[in-house]
């Protein structure tokens, strides 16, 4: 009776009806929809698995696991939405969750056909085999770096490596970029201080990280000419990471132009630097570029002006971003903690106690007895992973775990991937510098990569965060206004709002 009462109604209420019939096309529509979706969206990755992959023949069978996603875009859609959610090491998770914790995986990202490699095991042959897996930098960098680390073969490599050893990070070239640095992080900190208004912390400590290597490279020329320096820089910086496009209007055209005009800054420095040679002045305080001047190879050839050129400016480019954003989150993440606030500053306290009455500033020896602050840094390093992966470009065909790598794809190594993951870290999001009290597994701990491309400015860029943070431990506090705000992890890893705070003097 009660059914026979509604069609009943129905047909007695026709607008009724005729909803009731919109309702029913409209689902139906949306469920076509759906199921077209569904159906186009595995088709597509299906070709586009078959056009990356088909194609090896043979070689396919023992590829890792792993998809291709979408045709051109890849899986760059999923690794945008991580890395601009709260937790970007989902990406990395789901493919594991999916496809296994073997550690190397085929994807296609950033343009390539590539394989992810997340494992101290998988990125060891990455990292370690040169003959293999060349640096896997984009056309841009290569053109704007010059003729330096990044583009020379593996045999002038080791020759122009083994000669600017001692020139970074030889005893007397460390002591000597100490007091440039420590000049720098004094004046810096006092200007805040004096500021009523509060700074953004991120670009304050990126200003100064800009005049630390500027003082380091070019010792006290590098003050005269840092303005013009750093406005081409950011033109320069900007362009290294673009597409390659060399048309006005591009990033890429406006760094070229802004490398040209820096060598020309540079090579007048140069100039200016062999006439004091020649009459036998000695500039007010000496940087890097007088080593590299003096420096010999092994028979006995010096470095051409313009090899010194490009040196400077990718040392500039090299040494700038990650000085800059471990110096911030080192101070940010101990003044989050007080606890080891205080371990840290007692131990700086200690520093200046122990020293004779007769010393001014810090020595290379002070700087060695920092063992809480030096796993610090290193648990900043470890958990805010700058950068988070490196390119290799593959040349030859190669293996990694029973898995074919097929010349011409990429090698994504995802230092990330190793440093957030429980196996290797205890409870890896947590800020734990004690972790560091016992030795960690071999390569789970790769923030300046490995084997002979690994960076030979670690210890110039851990000596200026040793620096900065002594002279702020002892004479400072930050005060950030917006202590809970969101961590954007694109292009780098900051505090949305830069890190606004008050940078206070102690009393």
């Amino acid at each position: 009776m009660h059914v026979q009462l509604t069609i009943s109604g129905s047909k007695n209420n026709p607008d009724q009806h005729q909803e009731a019939m919109g309702l029913e096309v409209l689902l139906s529509i949306l469920a076509v929809l759906v199921g077209s979706y569904i159906v186009l969206f595995g088709f597509l990755k299906r070709v586009n698995e078959w056009y990356h992959v088909m194609k090896l023949g043979e070689k396919k069978k023992t590829l890792p696991p792993g998809d291709m996603g979408w045709p051109i875009f890849g899986n760059m859609f999923s690794f945008l939405r991580a890395f601009r959610s709260s937790d970007p090491d989902t990406f990395i998770s789901n493919i594991v969750e999916k496809y296994g914790k073997g550690g190397v995986y085929k994807t296609y990202l950033f343009g390539n056909p590539s394989v992810i490699v997340c494992t101290p095991e998988t990125c060891r042959p990455a990292l370690m085999d040169d003959e293999r897996f060349a640096l896997g930098y984009s056309t841009s960098m290569s053109r704007l770096a010059g003729r330096t680390f990044l583009n020379l073969p593996k045999s002038e490599h080791r020759g122009l490596r083994k000669l600017m050893t001692s020139p970074m990070i030889g005893h007397e070239a460390l002591a000597m970029y100490m007091e440039n640095i420590e000049d720098v992080a004094i004046t810096s900190m006092e200007e805040w201080a004096k500021n009523d208004k509060p700074v953004e912390f991120f670009y304050e400590t990126r200003k100064v990280s800009f005049k630390f290597i500027m003082r380091i490279l070019l010792g006290s020329s590098g003050d005269s000419i840092i303005e013009p320096v750093e406005k081409h820089y950011n033109d320069l910086h900007h362009g290294f990471h673009s597409t390659a496009i060399n048309i006005p209007g591009f990033p890429f055209y406006k760094a070229l132009k802004a490398r040209n005009t820096l060598v020309k800054i540079l090579q007048k420095v140069v100039d200016e630097r062999k006439a004091m040679q020649k009459s036998g002045q000695q500039p007010a305080k000496r940087g890097m570029i007088d080593l590299m001047m003096e420096a010999e190879f092994e028979n006995g050839k010096k470095l051409e002006d313009e090899e010194i050129v490009d040196l400077i400016i990718i040392l500039l480019l090299g040494a700038h971003d990650g000085p800059t954003h471990a110096t911030m989150w080192v101070t940010v993440f101990l003044h989050q903690h007080p606890q080891m606030l205080q371990k840290a500053k007692e131990e700086q306290e200690e520093i200046l106690k122990k020293r004779p009455s007769t010393q001014k500033g810090l020595n290379l020896k002070e700087i060695k007895q920092m063992e809480y602050l030096a796993k610090v840094i290193d648990e900043t390093l470890r958990i805010m992973n700058l950068p988070f992966l490196d390119f290799r470009d593959v040349k030859a065909d190669a293996n990694i775990k029973g898995y074919t790598i097929p010349k011409g794809w990429k090698v994504l190594i995802w230092s990330r991937g190793v440093h957030m993951n429980p196996e290797y870290f205890s409870s890896p999001k947590e800020f734990n510098p004690s972790r560091w009290d016992n030795p960690v597994e071999a390569g789970s701990f790769i923030p300046f990569g490995g084997g002979s491309r690994r960076c030979l400015g670690i210890d110039v860029a851990k000596l200026e965060i040793s620096i900065f943070v002594h002279h702020f431990l002892l004479n400072y506090k930050l005060e950030q206004l917006n202590p809970g705000s969101p961590i954007v992890y694109l292009p780098t890893t900051r505090p949305s709002d830069n890190c606004l705070a008050r940078v206070t003097k102690l009393k």
